[in-house]
């Protein structure tokens, strides 16, 4: 749209490409999953991401993004890592599947190739920054350092998926009518959830327990993933794994060098949404 001379407004997704401009898969990925999602980021985390750097950033410390912490506490006295996950604001999806799909069909240049495939691996519904990564790591394909997990019959893996209990399954959780899933694989019946530091209260806690009745007796399993569990490859392999057995499909690498590229494509997810590496 044009505003005035030599001034244009451009929709989400046009700036979302002019954006990605040279910039890494990851990088563009995670700008993607923010702008499918029902979370922002605050403004002033722009430029630094933008401009490769650490945010927020801790008094004196720089950030290490444990992503689950309010981001207005103050850090606690000679912790290191700024305080991450809950610093972000709820809204409304800034655009669709669609109309990226529309723009990459556009983005013909080699300087926008990073969009084009970072459009092919987004999806819609995340929640949270811990939610785009979460999703980002145990769904990209091997060959960027993901887990393949995307790969796996009926949709591969579904962000904020909402299962509505039978009878059973209500009487088990105490009255909880359905569940949403942080990321639902239906191939395994598997409901990866992310453990923030909120989970950790008493009343969070006893809610969960009684939603996770609840799953397991609708037959579905529960994997709960904590934020050190995030930064450990080793443990995310394992949930990757087990999702593959429970879908009956085969766990298998491919490609050489497996682990280099699985920390690269991490530390490369992490920067997007302003995480120091791992």
């Amino acid at each position: 749209m044009r505003i005035e001379a030599d001034i244009y407004a451009t929709s989400p997704a046009m700036t979302a490409m002019l954006c990605s401009k040279n910039k890494s898969v990851a990088k563009t990925l995670m700008l993607l999953m923010e702008l499918l999602g029902t979370y922002s980021l605050p403004p002033e985390a722009t430029y630094p991401i933008a401009y490769d750097d650490t945010w927020p950033k801790a008094d004196g410390f720089e950030a290490m993004g444990d992503l689950d912490c309010q981001g207005s506490q103050p850090a606690p006295e000679g912790q290191a890592e700024a305080r991450y996950e809950q610093a972000h604001y709820k809204c409304e999806p800034a655009t669709t599947i669609e109309d990226l799909e529309a723009i990459a069909r556009f983005a013909k240049s080699s300087s926008y190739a990073s969009f084009r495939t970072a459009v092919k691996l987004a999806r819609t519904g995340s929640a949270s920054p811990a939610e785009s990564l979460m999703f980002a790591v145990l769904g990209a394909p091997m060959r960027f350092g993901g887990f393949g997990c995307c790969s796996l019959p009926m949709g591969g893996l579904l962000l904020n998926y909402r299962i509505d209990f039978d009878t059973l399954a209500v009487n088990m959780s105490s009255g909880i009518p359905y569940a949403i899933c942080d990321l639902y694989c239906p191939a395994a019946g598997v409901d990866n959830e992310y453990n923030g530091i909120g989970h950790e209260l008493q009343n969070a806690r006893i809610h969960d327990g009684n939603r996770n009745n609840g799953l397991k007796a609708m037959g579905i399993h529960v994997l709960v993933i904590n934020r050190d569990q995030m930064k450990d490859l080793v443990a995310l392999e394992a949930f990757a794994q087990t999702m593959h057995r429970l879908a009956g499909a085969r766990f298998r690498y491919r490609i050489k060098g497996y682990r280099k590229r699985q920390a690269a494509w991490l530390n490369a997810l992490r920067a997007g949404i302003g995480l120091a590496p791992v």
